[in-house]
């Protein structure tokens, strides 16, 4: 039984090593969508900015909707000091109830993205529910895929939210959906400091 497990290992590991010997490096940062209904999708883009800033690799992060709320994530990564952040919404839109204002705060935030991205300087920038503002028009698809196309060479993007446009999702080169099979805000529970925010 073990001499069989053995020989199908070693003949998974060798055709793992021929795939992973073909694969090529795109020498540019990679675009990242983290989208769908489920929890998960801004701190699964957190967790990529604690492994690129374990390789010491420069981060910024530019949020779109949350606004002012107080997060457990931006009180760390502000401790740690080596992410430039930029909170530039003002709350979620049934909060503000002013379109114009939306409208504007989401275009700001994308032209401070698209600042970022093309200035060289970042390895990584996260775009903190820009899916929302492209879902609400606030900004358009078209122009976040021109300033996609636009950014430094170095520079990869994660840009997270619900309902990714599928144009976007066409365009990135990783596109992770998560699904919600159970929320405890369906039975009551309010969102909980240090898990939800």
């Amino acid at each position: 039984m073990s001499d069989d497990h053995k020989a199908k290992m070693q003949e998974r590991q060798t055709a793992q090593r021929k795939k992973v010997s073909e694969l090529q490096d795109p020498e540019k940062g990679l675009v990242l969508v983290h989208t769908g209904a489920g929890k998960g999708k801004s701190s699964s883009a957190f967790g990529v900015i604690v492994r690129a800033l374990g390789w010491k690799q420069k981060v910024g992060v530019v949020q779109f909707i949350k606004g002012k709320w107080k997060t457990g994530e931006r009180q760390f990564f502000d401790r740690l000091g080596e992410v430039t952040w930029h909170t530039m919404g003002e709350g979620f839109t049934w909060n503000t109830q002013d379109k114009d204002r939306d409208i504007a705060a989401a275009q700001a935030a994308f032209a401070k993205g698209r600042e970022m991205m093309e200035s060289g300087d970042y390895d990584l920038i996260v775009m903190d529910e820009i899916n929302i503002a492209m879902r609400y028009d606030y900004i358009s698809v078209e122009d976040v895929i021109a300033g996609l196309e636009a950014r430094d060479k170095r520079t990869g993007v994660i840009l997270t939210g619900r309902d990714a446009k599928p144009e976007l999702c066409e365009y990135a080169d990783l596109v992770t959906e998560m699904t919600e099979v159970k929320h405890p805000f369906k039975a009551g529970i309010k969102a909980q400091r240090g898990v939800d925010y």
